[in-house]
């Protein structure tokens, strides 16, 4: 059974009175019903089609986007590791000076301490009116040693921490 929605008549083989003529208006509908039906569906295809590429598109466009996102992010990141090493090797360097700058002081107010334990040694020597010993001239030499090794150049640098 065929229907047609509104006024129009309902057509069966049971129904068909008419005449031929009918019968071929009623079937030149039905084609032209099923041409546009057709031709809606190649437009809505078409459409869907470009909807399609435009997606795709827009897709290589963004993948294109984050490849390149990503290349500066990897380079940022070992700029920043190049870096980080580098502020590592020479705080190493900066730690070794330091330490050998604490043994120069430790050293040079042990030889200050050992200086004014010689000078009141001196003072008691004199206001006792003794002159210095063989020993009391050996002990200045060695303090004169010491603090010639104190006066040492600092030796660290960044290429002692390289690995």
């Amino acid at each position: 059974m065929a229907t047609s929605s509104g006024n129009s008549s309902v057509y069966t083989k049971s129904q068909s009175y008419g005449s031929e003529e009918d019968l071929q208006d009623l079937k030149l509908l039905m084609d032209q019903r099923k041409r546009k039906r057709k031709q809606s569906n190649r437009e809505s295809a078409r459409r869907s089609r470009m909807r399609k590429q435009k997606h795709m598109d827009d897709l290589i466009v963004e993948v294109e986007r984050l490849r390149n996102e990503k290349s500066e992010m990897i380079t940022r990141t070992n700029m920043s590791t190049q870096h980080l090493l580098k502020m590592e090797a020479e705080n190493c360097v900066l730690r070794a000076q330091m330490c050998e700058l604490n043994q120069r002081l430790q050293s040079l107010n042990d030889i200050i301490n050992m200086m004014n334990a010689t000078t009141i040694s001196e003072v008691n020597y004199q206001n006792n009116d003794c002159f210095l010993t063989v020993a009391d001239n050996c002990f200045m030499n060695q303090m004169n040693n010491m603090s010639y090794l104190n006066q040492l150049p600092i030796m660290a640098s960044a290429d002692m921490f390289m690995w």
